[in-house]
């Protein structure tokens, strides 16, 4: 099976404008999840609607995008693979590991995700993306403060099939409440299969995010 990386990237974030250009190290946020990216042997590319991101790292120029899937769909034709492993440019310690483990699983299925432990601390913070799960399918994506589930992480894999057909679906007034797009596949009726991996990283959603991964990084 032909399988390839896609980032999506999109420089106007709402929470964090810009942060795919912040650097980490010297290097900016985007060539970091890039080169860890292609470190994996998969050919991998960045998909945005920024020509100042594609002067820094290899990828196609993307029109506006409802969100980061959307932005992987409208390429898929013409990327021409036969499955694609989404990891989210705001992912600085993705691992080769977790890619991996994406990619095996999505020999069998048509749409795969991670998720590793959560501590209580990270239940509380709606920036952290709650999954509640049967430990093989997802059941719910949520930002709400519970006392269960598990740390969601932003790397995807999708069939070809899945990922062209994802534009059709409805969109429904969870998915634009909580702001996930990943609840379109549940509330369709579309399988999630899971993957549980090692993760101690840090996702930069906010400018508080990045102070704590350089904090971490300089110890």
């Amino acid at each position: 099976m032909n399988t390839g990386i896609i980032i999506p990237a999109r420089i106007a974030s709402s929470r964090f404008p810009n942060k795919m250009l912040e650097k980490l190290n010297g290097v900016p946020l985007i060539k970091h999840v890039y080169d860890i990216c292609a470190s994996t042997g998969f050919e991998t590319k960045v998909l945005t609607d920024s020509e100042e991101i594609l002067d820094i790292v290899p990828g196609l120029l993307t029109g506006e995008a409802e969100n980061g899937t959307a932005r992987c769909s409208l390429k898929a034709i013409e990327l021409g693979w036969d499955a694609f492993i989404n990891v989210q440019g705001d992912m600085p310690d993705i691992t080769p590991e977790i890619i991996a483990s994406i990619g095996l699983k999505l020999q069998t299925n048509h749409v795969v995700t991670a998720f590793t432990d959560m501590n209580q601390v990270d239940r509380t913070n709606p920036d952290s993306v709650k999954l509640i799960h049967n430990g093989n399918k997802a059941h719910w994506f949520c930002r709400a403060s519970l006392e269960y589930g598990d740390w969601h992480l932003g790397v995807y894999g999708y069939s070809r099939a899945a990922l062209l057909e994802y534009p059709n679906l409805k969109v429904t007034k969870e998915e634009e409440i909580e702001k996930l797009e990943q609840l379109r596949w549940i509330q369709n009726g579309i399988d999630i299969a899971l993957v549980k991996v090692d993760f101690d990283g840090i996702e930069i959603n906010t400018p508080e995010d990045l102070i704590k991964w350089h904090n971490k990084n300089s110890q």
